[in-house]
């Protein structure tokens, strides 16, 4: 049987809380971006030709939207690393439960 572990044991855990807080927070940071959130303004790439246009307050509200689908997307991908760290931690349950 081919062995389908790539990482220790230690590491597994450590991706899954990592995935966890990745999650958490690039969720929330999501929401409150969407919710154009005043406190988050210098997060968002603006320049200064974005306050130049004729309805500034648009393209602005485009740009939180922007931001806000990238961190949710962030957030999958967080996801996906906390499913292939679970994965791995059952593998080396298994491997073990086979050993003994």
């Amino acid at each position: 049987m081919v062995s389908l572990l790539c990482c220790g044991p230690k590491l597994a855990a450590c991706g899954i809380v990592l995935s966890v807080w990745g999650v958490i927070m690039l969720v929330l940071l999501g929401i409150f971006f969407n919710m154009n959130s005043p406190v988050l303004f210098e997060d968002i790439p603006l320049t200064e030709e974005d306050f130049e246009d004729e309805r500034p307050p648009e393209k602005i509200y485009r740009v939180y939207e922007q931001v806000s689908y990238n961190c949710f997307l962030a957030a999958t991908m967080y996801l996906a690393l906390g499913a292939f760290s679970f994965w791995q931690v059952r593998l080396h349950k298994r491997e073990q439960y086979m050993i003994i």
